[in-house]
């Protein structure tokens, strides 16, 4: 997705607009300047165009000084990352010297468009006032009040239109498959990367964090294209320590939104990590499918059974993806990399695979034959009428029941682990919709 970065001087509303730009309240947002230190990300929706919207902290000079150059090289990073910047001002005081330094950083450096929103503009009279701040030299100006909603349509309008045109969706690319490879720094990312591309198309080195930019190689193996991803490593928000960093992750979730398959690789020494589990749990929430690599598996003790044991051990820890197929294998002696493309193909398979409506019902009444449906407390039980498959890539299926609010999650959950026991939707996320409906016969509903 397109990235759209807000900046400005402290106290100008920046929080407040980027919360109401993503529809909830993310960023601290309070009177004292210098709130927000680090770099906040959101995804905002205007008429079905998805973005990311990034927060970032106030650029601040000293008193006697010209503008910082760690001040600058934020400015000028956004401008190098982002689709689009919003230079948000303080309609009511006007551009002040700290808004011309800023703008001139912006006029100079700028390669996309720059929208200067002036801010708390609550009513008409302020929105006459903020029209000098054209002097900062920016041809598209927009009087708003992040506070109260004022004019926040119109901007919106206006950064959907500027944005680059979206790319289509994974499920719409018939030509070749996107896998993005994902994890943490040095945990091999780039070795299997170039290992799959058949060159060195992404830097290696032991140091942490050497790719900062997502690589991408397109390769057919056994017929099938497959367009690898390499990502940077993605560290815990309170290690990230830069700004070139915090970008780079944001990349990484891009390349996720972007693909069909996600290969989360992780290290045999210290696998399942509170990141990676957050990864996971990333990749499924954008409905991706997802293949677990454990890596540098040539440096495992050779013990009996330990594979079995490190399987069991990673389908416990990442119980909410434990459908995700796992591969071992070792970037630096090549094996087991042939694995990779067989379960990410095998995958893919699953996240498009559509199951008949009367095939669905079948296997439904099967699973409900026995099973006792939960019940609202006063003698209220769930009936299932008919499902069907709503669609593909994930996987999604529509149940029409007498009372939706009866489901419980648990039982939600306990229908997708039934239907994955009984069709090959390994590796593939599934949508699960409760829906009221009537009985239809003809389905041949339980």
């Amino acid at each position: 997705m397109a990235i759209v970065t807000i900046v400005g001087r402290p106290n100008v509303g920046k929080s407040s607009l980027f919360n109401r730009l993503i529809g909830r309240r993310l960023a601290i947002v309070d009177d004292v300047p210098g709130v927000t230190r680090d770099r906040l990300y959101g995804e905002a929706c205007w008429q079905d165009r998805r973005f990311y919207v990034v927060d970032t902290g106030g650029i601040v000079t000293g008193s006697d000084e010209p503008l910082m150059e760690g001040i600058v090289r934020q400015v000028r990073l956004s401008l190098e990352e982002s689709d689009a910047v919003l230079f948000v001002i303080d309609g009511r005081e006007g551009a002040t010297p700290l808004d011309q330094d800023i703008a001139q950083v912006l006029r100079k450096s700028a390669r996309c468009p720059v929208i200067l929103v002036a801010n708390k503009a609550d009513d008409p009279r302020h929105e006459d006032e903020a029209q000098g701040a054209y002097s900062l030299g920016f041809d598209c100006l927009v009087a708003v009040s992040a506070e109260h909603r004022r004019n926040i349509g119109e901007l919106m309008e206006i950064v959907v239109a500027l944005l680059p045109p979206e790319e289509l969706p994974p499920e719409d690319l018939s030509d070749e498959l996107r896998v993005a490879i994902i994890g943490r720094p040095n945990v091999g990312k780039s070795s299997i990367f170039n290992a799959l591309a058949g060159e060195e198309r992404s830097l290696v080195s032991p140091i942490p964090g050497t790719t900062r930019d997502a690589v991408d190689s397109l390769v057919e193996i056994d017929g099938t294209p497959f367009r690898f991803v390499d990502t940077a490593g993605l560290r815990r928000r309170s290690r990230i320590s830069s700004d070139v960093e915090y970008y780079s992750m944001l990349r990484s979730y891009e390349a996720i939104d972007r693909c069909a398959v996600a290969v989360l690789v992780i290290e045999g020494g210290e696998p399942a990590t509170d990141q990676e589990k957050r990864l996971a749990g990333h990749v499924l929430e954008r409905g991706r499918g997802l293949v677990l690599v454990v890596n540098k598996w040539d440096l495992a003790p050779r013990e009996e059974s330990l594979g079995d044991r490190m399987r069991k051990y990673l389908r416990r820890e990442f119980a909410f993806v434990d459908h995700a197929p796992t591969a071992f294998v070792s970037a630096k002696t090549g094996r087991g990399l042939q694995k990779i493309p067989q379960h990410v193909l095998q995958v893919y398979e699953n996240w498009r695979r559509r199951i008949p409506t009367g095939e669905l019902n079948r296997i439904l009444r099967d699973l409900m034959a026995f099973e006792r449906l939960p019940s609202d407390g006063a003698g209220k039980f769930l009936r299932i009428y008919y499902a069907s498959q709503v669609r593909t890539a994930p996987p999604s299926f529509a149940f029409f029941v007498n009372d939706p609010d009866i489901v419980t999650k648990g039982f939600s959950r306990y229908v997708e682990k039934r239907l994955r026991g009984v069709a090959l939707f390994d590796g593939a996320p599934m949508r699960l919709y409760w829906r009221t409906g009537e009985r239809k016969s003809a389905h041949g509903a339980p």
